[in-house]
Parts: structure tokens; C-alpha cells; sequence
């Protein structure tokens, strides 16, 4: 399994023959080295419906025929707009030819703007994902606060690799992720949702390095790591 960073929360699984992107917010994101042109996913993993998540989801899918995994509100909506989907919702697990998915709590929002419209679009539950493939267990957090039951989460899973927001302000800052990943029992983690923009300008080097020593890994867009 190869696994790449891409700016904000976007991450690239390669695995099974098959090419993951979770929450491809490419265009506009000036932290990603990727092209929503160049991209051909054949799955699309999303945690919830904001916009710097759904991101290209909708064009990635039509061009590549990608089917969309998301939580059941959001794959409704994106379903409308002809795309491919598998509502999901929390605490469910679905095994697809790619690995296992199952949709974990998160304590964030969950909307998609139309700013043209000016309308706000309700898109269910956030969630985090763990994906299960080749043996390996890998968590991607989404947006979420800090909650308690990330040591359940720790507990009833062996998580190889966790991807973790560090941005504050609209999800855990430094210091609370630092008690996710101790919770989680992660045996690597990965610092997302920061830097974007300056509201939630982090340090992912520092973050890192107060992780247990070895286990945090401050990636650039366009950093892989293999399990």
C-alpha cells in the first residue's frame, strides 16, 4: 500500500491495483501539488460535504468514473448531480474489491455552499474514515474536535497510520491532536488541515516531533510513504 500527502487533507491511496483520493479539494487549494486534470481515481473517499473536502469530487468522478463513498446525506446529494456513489453512515463498515471502509465520529459541521446561490446544503454527518487494505489499517480523522471515544477507536483497532488535523480553529489545534494520537495509538501520524490558508497556519514539524519519538511524520505535498 503507498500512501501520498497533497495539501490540506487530501490524501492518494494506492492499493489493490486501485487509486484512492480522499477529500480532493484540488483546484483553489494552493497547498496541493496535484492537477484535477491529471487525476484518474478510481474511488473517491470523502468525510463530509465542505467545500475544501468535496473539492473536484463531482468532475474527478464524471471523467474517470470513480465511485464516490461518502457518508448517506452527501452521496445523496452528490448522486443528484450524476455521480456514481455508496452511502455510508457512522459506525458501518462496507468491504469493496479495494479494502474495507467504515465511517468513524467526527465533531465538525457538515454543508455544501453554492455561493452563487448563496444557499447552504445540508449534508449529513461528518465523519472520519478507517480504511483496511492489504493488512494494513489506516485512519483519516476528517475534521473533527477532540472526543473521548478515540480511544475506542485505539482499542478496537491496530491503526498503522493516522492522519490528524493540527489547524485549530475550525478543528483540534497542536495540542489536542497530540492526545488523539496518543488515544489512537497510532504507530505513525500525520499532520492535515493546516497551512492552507492563514487562519490555520501550524507548525507540522513541531507538531511531529512531540509525537513519540519516530512516530510523527510532517509530510510535503507529494510525500509518500509505504506499509
Amino acid at each position: 500500500m503507498k500512501l501520498s500527502f497533497h495539501g490540506h487533507s487530501v490524501v492518494k491511496v494506492i492499493t489493490n491495483g486501485q487509486t484512492i483520493l480522499i477529500d480532493p479539494y484540488l483546484t483553489g487549494n494552493g497547498a496541493t501539488d496535484l492537477n484535477a486534470q491529471e487525476e484518474k481515481p478510481d474511488v473517491i473517499l470523502l468525510t463530509h460535504g465542505h467545500n475544501d473536502h468535496v473539492g473536484d469530487t463531482v468532475e474527478l468522478a464524471k471523467k474517470s468514473g470513480a465511485l464516490v463513498v461518502a457518508p448517506f446525506e452527501l452521496a445523496t446529494y452528490l448522486g443528484w448531480q450524476g455521480v456514481d456513489t455508496h452511502p455510508m453512515h457512522i459506525g458501518g463498515s462496507h468491504t469493496f474489491d479495494f479494502g474495507t471502509v467504515k465511517l468513524t465520529q467526527a465533531f465538525h459541521g457538515s454543508s455544501y455552499t453554492e455561493a452563487d446561490n448563496e444557499k447552504i446544503v445540508y449534508t449529513g454527518m461528518p465523519a472520519g474514515i478507517l480504511l483496511m487494505a492489504e493488512g494494513q489499517t489506516v485512519f483519516h480523522a476528517g475534521d473533527t474536535a477532540l472526543f473521548s471515544d478515540m480511544k475506542m477507536y485505539g482499542e478496537q483497532h491496530k491503526i498503522d497510520l493516522a492522519f490528524l488535523p493540527i489547524g485549530d480553529n475550525f478543528t483540534m489545534g497542536p495540542d489536542d491532536a497530540l492526545l488523539a494520537a496518543k488515544w489512537l495509538q497510532a504507530k505513525k501520524v500525520v499532520p492535515i488541515h493546516y497551512d492552507t490558508f492563514p487562519l490555520i497556519e501550524q507548525d507540522g514539524e513541531a507538531f511531529a516531533a512531540k509525537v513519540n519519538p519516530g512516530d510523527g511524520i510532517p509530510m510535503k505535498a507529494g510525500d509518500e510513504i509505504e506499509l
